[in-house]
């Protein structure tokens, strides 16, 4: 598995794992109708475009594969990381993660953490902030904000 930076020719295929990923990983912890909210399969895709290029945005790639991506604001903000349901528990979402806040110039990092990811978050030096109730569509969600000091040991 390589790292590398997004380019906007890998946008269509990174909604498409978005989706799969939630649907699929997410599935014990949310609703069918929690799922449809969060991962409609549509999305705006010169929005994700845009916010994924104004990020610094990684993408991991197995072969020809793209298996995960993660990116992150100049603030620290950690805004998605999904890892294609496939390559689950092989150590892309860790790589990506510790490489984006490796890059970073933040002295805080921050993530809106599913119920599913809240776990792998805490493992990393995450500390949750508060719990909270994320309204998408119309359907509420939990996730957890949670941070974590650039020198906390993980």
């Amino acid at each position: 598995m390589r790292l590398r930076n997004y380019t906007s020719a890998d946008c269509v295929a990174l909604a498409e794992l978005f989706h799969r990923s939630v649907h699929a990983v997410c599935a014990g912890d949310y609703t069918q109708k929690q799922l449809d909210a969060w991962a409609s399969g549509t999305v705006d895709l010169a929005a994700w475009d845009r916010s994924l290029l104004e990020h610094h945005t990684l993408v991991a790639v197995e072969g020809d594969t793209l298996v995960g991506f993660g990116d992150m604001d100049q603030t620290g903000y950690l805004d998605r990381l999904f890892v294609h349901p496939d390559f689950q528990h092989r150590g892309i979402a860790a790589a990506i993660c510790g490489r984006l806040e490796r890059d970073s110039a933040a002295e805080r990092f921050t993530v809106y953490a599913s119920i599913t990811a809240k776990p792998f978050f805490a493992g990393r030096g995450y500390r949750v902030v508060q719990e909270r109730q994320a309204v998408r569509n119309g359907v509420a969600l939990t996730n957890y904000l949670m941070e974590k000091q650039r020198h906390a040991a993980f």
